[in-house]
């Protein structure tokens, strides 16, 4: 009998469940599909009016029933997650080059993988206990350098991983070609296979980025919050996570609606970040 005939019964009760298999695809993709609308329509409307205002830009906190915007927030943001970025990068690069290129096959690169996963997988409130534990409490005081060292370590667990996997798709060919001619290990990982990923590298920099500006944790234990514009670093710093965590929780309307501002923000933010970090890979690919 022909495996794929119509009249052949098992055809019949694979097709049947091939369709509800489908099915069932189907309705869970649109149930989180109907969500993820819900949640990112009912944002921006709620905070497209805040976003439209163009106070939110350039005036500080307010007072309560005052009108006022989030500039001090959005800049103390933009200060420790480019201090955070700066930090971790380096050491998440260095990191994921040593397991990829010098500890192939090692018990210590093993064994930094696994910490390393470990890591990645941490809750962020315990990285700013861990700060808080190290830094705030023996300096005596919070500040925006505490905040970026916190921001700096959920920033190391992504650039190593993103970093080892793009070196190691890296063809041996180029390798062995470039050791072969005579060329240091040093200068064949900076000129061949740092160049050969460098797109992926820098995708892995993105989601960083994109997983820390939102974080709101952390920040509550070292960085704190500021109502007054700061730019001082070793001082408490007004920061858009805090002040959206403080705002949303408060009887006042207008305060209410900058938080509501403030996450639309970082949302369209994050978005935007991780569709170019997508952009980027696929073009790397």
């Amino acid at each position: 009998m022909n495996p794929v005939d119509a009249s052949n019964p098992l055809y019949r009760s694979r097709r049947r469940l091939n369709f509800f298999l489908l099915t069932v695809s189907g309705a869970a993709l649109l149930f989180g599909l109907f969500w993820l609308t819900w949640i990112l329509g009912n944002l921006l409307y709620e905070g497209g009016n805040a976003l439209a205002r163009a106070t939110l830009y350039y005036q500080m906190t307010p007072p309560p029933g005052g009108d006022g915007g989030l500039a001090n927030a959005i800049v103390g943001s933009l200060i420790m997650v480019t201090a955070g970025t700066l930090i971790g990068t380096p050491i998440g690069i260095l990191a994921g080059t040593y397991l990829a290129e010098y500890g192939r096959g090692g018990w210590l690169a093993n064994a930094t993988r696994f910490l390393n996963d470990v890591l990645l997988s941490a809750p962020s409130i315990v990285i700013g206990l861990f700060v808080y534990s190290v830094y705030v409490a023996q300096v005596g005081h919070f500040s925006a350098w505490a905040g970026s060292i916190a921001l700096g370590l959920l920033v190391i667990p992504v650039v190593v991983r993103t970093t080892d996997d793009m070196l190691k798709l890296v063809p041996d060919s180029l390798r062995e070609a470039a050791m072969a001619l005579g060329c240091p290990m040093w200068r064949m990982v900076m000129f061949i296979t740092y160049r050969a990923a460098r797109t992926g590298i820098l995708t892995g920099i993105l989601l960083a980025v994109a997983r820390i500006s939102g974080e709101t944790a952390p920040l509550l234990f070292t960085a704190l919050n500021n109502q007054f514009w700061s730019m001082d670093m070793n001082a408490p710093m007004a920061n858009l996570p805090v002040v959206i965590f403080q705002f949303a929780m408060s009887p006042y309307e207008d305060w209410r609606r900058l938080a509501w501002g403030g996450a639309a923000l970082i949302t369209i933010a994050v978005l935007l970040l991780n569709i170019l970090a997508r952009a980027l890979f696929r073009k790397s690919q």
